[in-house]
C-alpha cells in the first residue's frame, strides 16, 4: 500500500513545531514527516528535527508554494516504486495536527486524487472574509465549483496531483490555483470535514500586511488563469 508523507512549510515556528510533527508522525499509513525551513531565525529547523522530521531548509525565506515544492523534491528521494501521497500541514496546528487522519483516507482508497480540509472549529480571522470572498469566486468563476474554505492549506494530493499542477503558483496563491488547476484537468477534488485548528491572526499592522499580500497573490493567481 503506497504511504504518505507530511510536507510541513515553516518559519519562526520553534514553539509549535515539535508538537506539530509529533502529532503528524502518529497519523496512520505516515512514515515520513518533512519540514522546510523556510529561511527561519529561530530554531524551528533544530526542534523539527528533534522531533522526528527531516528538515530541508531554505537559506532566505522563499514563500510558501517554494518551500512546498522543495518539500516534495525532498520526499521524492525517499520514495520507493509507488510514489507517497503528499498531506500538506501548516506548521502551527500543533496537537490538532492528530486529526489529519479524515483526509488521507479517500486518497489512499482511490476516491479522490485532492482533499481540503473544512475546520469544523474555526477561531474567527479578523479581516479574513475578503481574501476568503475572493478565492471562492474566482474558483467558482473558473470551475463551476464553489469551496468551502478555499485558503485552507491543509491537503492531501497523489503525487500525480501535485506534478500536474505544477510549477505551484508564487507565495499565499498557491491553494487557489492548485484547485482551479486541478479541476480543470479533471482530478477529483473533494472537502473533508477535521477538528483541527491553528493560531487565530490578529489585527495589528503585521497580520493587515499579512493578508494585503495574501490578497495580492490570490488576485496574481486568478488573474493568471482566466
Amino acid at each position: 500500500m503506497t504511504g504518505t508523507a507530511v510536507i510541513i512549510p515553516a518559519k519562526d515556528e520553534a514553539d509549535r513545531i515539535g508538537a506539530t510533527v509529533a502529532a503528524a508522525l502518529a497519523l496512520s499509513g505516515v512514515d515520513l514527516v518533512m519540514v522546510v525551513d523556510d529561511g527561519s531565525t529561530d530554531q524551528t529547523g533544530r526542534v523539527a528535527k528533534a522531533a522526528g522530521a527531516r528538515v530541508v531548509r531554505h537559506s532566505r525565506n522563499r514563500g510558501k508554494a517554494a518551500a512546498m515544492e522543495s518539500g516534495a523534491e525532498a520526499v521524492r528521494l525517499f520514495d520507493g516504486e509507488e510514489p507517497r501521497h503528499l498531506l500538506f500541514l501548516d506548521a502551527d496546528l500543533g496537537e490538532s495536527a492528530h486529526a489529519a487522519a479524515p483526509l488521507i483516507k479517500p486518497v489512499m482508497a482511490g476516491e479522490a486524487d485532492m482533499t481540503i480540509a473544512v475546520f469544523v472549529t474555526r477561531v474567527k480571522l479578523g479581516g479574513h472574509g475578503l481574501v476568503v470572498r475572493l478565492a471562492r469566486e474566482g474558483i467558482e468563476r473558473a470551475t463551476g465549483w464553489t469551496p468551502t474554505q478555499p485558503l485552507n492549506g491543509q491537503r492531501c494530493l497523489t503525487r500525480a496531483a501535485f506534478e500536474a499542477a505544477r510549477p505551484l503558483a508564487h507565495g499565499f496563491g498557491v491553494e487557489t490555483a492548485l484547485t482551479i488547476d486541478l479541476l480543470r484537468r479533471g482530478f477529483r477534488v473533494r472537502e473533508v470535514e477535521v477538528e483541527m485548528s491553528h493560531r487565530a491572526t490578529g489585527t495589528d499592522w503585521k497580520a493587515q500586511l499579512h493578508r494585503a499580500r495574501q490578497f495580492r497573490d490570490v488576485a496574481r493567481a486568478l488573474l493568471a488563469r482566466r
